[in-house]
């Protein structure tokens, strides 16, 4: 059962993997704001050792994103781009779950605590793998408003973003 204390230590290392459309569409639809990322990694290593950080990112045609890319990159971010898939129909997908999932688990031998910055329930199973067959101790950052139930009751610790809004969000 989560619990929204943590058990850091300084020589923990730390894996940081964000879900940024997930936060992206969080922050703007439930805040009409945008997520202030920089502060998000602080918070995951805080004080810890980080090894990687990693934000999932999903481009455009148009490239309008890339000057937010260049701005997580600065921040500490290894950026994982994908381009957004249009289909015939008109549907649009843009999803990094299995990407995201893959690298966790690729990282888990080098890692103490993975932290997966995302609300996405789709998460449990990956939570689960690393914490039994990895030994990671498992913290999701997300804010309560968005993030599934299921994911809060998996992990080890969840933090939730939504109780320092000013730091987390920066209002439009």
């Amino acid at each position: 059962m989560a619990n929204s204390g943590s058990l850091s230590y300084k020589n923990q290392r730390v894996g940081v993997f964000v879900d940024v459309q997930n936060m992206y569409h969080s922050a703007k639809n439930i805040f009409h704001a945008r997520v202030n990322f920089k502060e998000i990694l602080i918070k995951a290593v805080a004080g810890r050792q980080l090894i990687r950080a990693f934000a999932y990112v999903i481009s455009t045609e148009g490239g309008e994103e890339k000057n937010f890319f260049s701005a997580l990159s600065k921040q500490g971010f290894e950026i994982k781009e994908k381009e957004l898939q249009i289909f015939s129909g008109g549907m649009k997908k843009a999803d990094w779950d299995v990407g995201m999932a893959v690298d966790a688990i690729v990282m888990a031998e080098k890692l103490d605590v993975v932290v997966l910055v995302t609300g996405d329930g789709d998460f449990v199973p990956l939570v689960e793998f690393l914490k039994i067959n990895k030994g990671c101790q498992v913290e999701v950052m997300a804010f309560a408003e968005s993030v599934s139930k299921r994911l809060v009751e998996a992990t080890d610790f969840f933090i939730d973003l939504s109780a320092e809004k000013n730091k987390f969000l920066i209002k439009k």
